[in-house]
């Protein structure tokens, strides 16, 4: 078992969602490969999302989840496999999504299943990220006249 691999797998997927939390684009752009693909199953966008290439990736992120959008996702108990410069990844999943301009908060859990590629460079990128919801919980934040809302923002 490369254990060195598996923690380095293991970082890359923190980061990946720290950076979708902070956004932080370009720092995000440098944990997929250039033909990454992923595939977002949430009802909150009424349609499942498939994406082709890092480029279009990233488009997706900076619209959908720009600066009136808070975010928090957490992932845990990896289960990775690697075969030599490529390997796959089941995470557990949870998020919470505040759209500040619809007073909306969405919550919700899922499996992440990934794909992972090892880079000429020696550094391991994502190939292909993707979830189906378990579930995913909408609730008004105009319904709860004690809710109030403290948070860094970010340009």
């Amino acid at each position: 078992m490369d254990l060195v691999a598996l923690e380095e797998i293991r970082r890359l997927k923190y980061r990946y969602l720290r950076c979708v939390d902070l956004k932080r684009w370009d720092e995000l752009a440098q944990t997929l490969t250039d033909d990454a693909t992923a595939a977002y199953g949430t009802p909150a966008l009424g349609t499942d999302v498939a994406l082709t290439g890092r480029d279009e990736i990233l488009a997706f992120m900076r619209e959908k989840l720009g600066p009136e959008v808070i975010t928090a996702h957490r992932c845990s108990q990896p289960e990775i496999d690697v075969d030599g410069d490529r390997a796959t990844g089941t995470w557990h999943f949870e998020d919470t999504v505040i759209a500040t301009e619809f007073d909306v908060m969405i919550t919700g859990c899922a499996f992440y299943e990934d794909r992972y590629e090892r880079g000429a460079d020696g550094v391991w990128r994502i190939s292909h990220t993707g979830y189906e919801r378990t579930y995913e919980a909408m609730l008004s934040l105009k319904d709860l006249p004690s809710f109030k809302l403290t948070a860094n923002r970010w340009s």
